[in-house]
C-alpha cells in the first residue's frame, strides 16, 4: 500500500503545482481511503502525516528521509519542556 500512497502523493503535489482542482480533490480522497483501509498496517508516523494532511512530510517519510522538519502539531525539537 505504501507504493500506492507514494504515487498518490506525487500526483497530488503535481496537481497542486498545476492548480488542477479536480485531481487535487481526487487524490486527497484516495489518500483518505488508503488511510482508512490501511491504518493498522501503516507506520504510526506515516499515519500521523496523512491524518494531518502533511503530504510533503509523508512523501519525505516514504522516501526514507531522516530529518523531517518538526511542525506545529506538538513535536519537540529535542529541548526539555519548561
Amino acid at each position: 500500500m505504501e507504493t500506492q500512497i507514494k504515487e498518490s502523493l506525487n500526483s497530488l503535489l503535481a496537481a497542486i503545482k498545476a492548480a488542477d482542482g479536480q485531481v487535487i480533490a481526487d487524490e486527497m480522497a484516495r489518500l483518505d481511503c488508503y488511510l482508512e483501509v490501511g491504518r493498522a498496517g501503516l507506520h504510526p508516523q506515516l499515519v500521523h502525516f496523512l491524518e494531518n494532511r502533511s503530504y510533503a512530510k509523508a512523501l519525505m517519510f516514504l522516501g526514507g528521509a531522516e530529518n523531517i522538519p518538526v511542525g506545529i502539531c506538538g513535536g519537540r525539537s529535542g529541548g526539555k519542556a519548561r
